[in-house]
């Protein structure tokens, strides 16, 4: 799948092959908030088992999302981010969107993302706090990279 978004300059594919590893590697294990110190095999293996979405400007990718999904009932979103060169100018939109709409991802039951500063970012496709979150637990490791 690729498809141009709002600005025509900008792509979002789902082709595994067109995907910057080592950009994601080092941008996840040093600069993200959530996965530092994780490893190149953990990141490879995570793409390989997820739907994967990059986003490319001038055939550079400045932009990545990933899903964890059995494609019937349930999605998370996870490890979504533009390079800090190219924030703030609606890519993570675009790229969002691209994701939602998605053909594979339609009728789930449930799409979760865990984000500690983007609420209002996901709350416009739709996101918001759990409406039970009595019924939620999670088994949360946060510094398991570090070890």
């Amino acid at each position: 799948m690729i498809s141009t978004t709002n600005d025509s300059s900008f792509q979002v594919s789902t082709d595994r092959t067109r995907l910057d590893v080592p950009m994601i590697y080092r941008f996840l294990s040093e600069h993200s908030t959530w996965a530092i110190g994780i490893s190149l095999s953990v990141v490879e293996s995570s793409i390989e088992n997820s739907l994967c979405f990059g986003g490319y400007i001038d055939g550079r990718q400045i932009a990545f999302a990933r899903v964890v999904t059995d494609y019937a009932t349930i999605a998370h979103l996870e490890d979504v981010f533009v390079i800090p060169e190219f924030r703030g100018q609606g890519y993570a939109k675009q790229l969002i969107r691209m994701v939602i709409e998605h053909p594979s991802l339609q009728g789930l039951r449930r799409f979760t993302v865990n984000t500690t500063d983007a609420h209002s970012l996901f709350e416009r496709f739709g996101f918001s706090l759990p409406k039970r979150p009595d019924t939620i637990m999670e088994r949360f490791l946060p510094k398991l990279y570090l070890s």
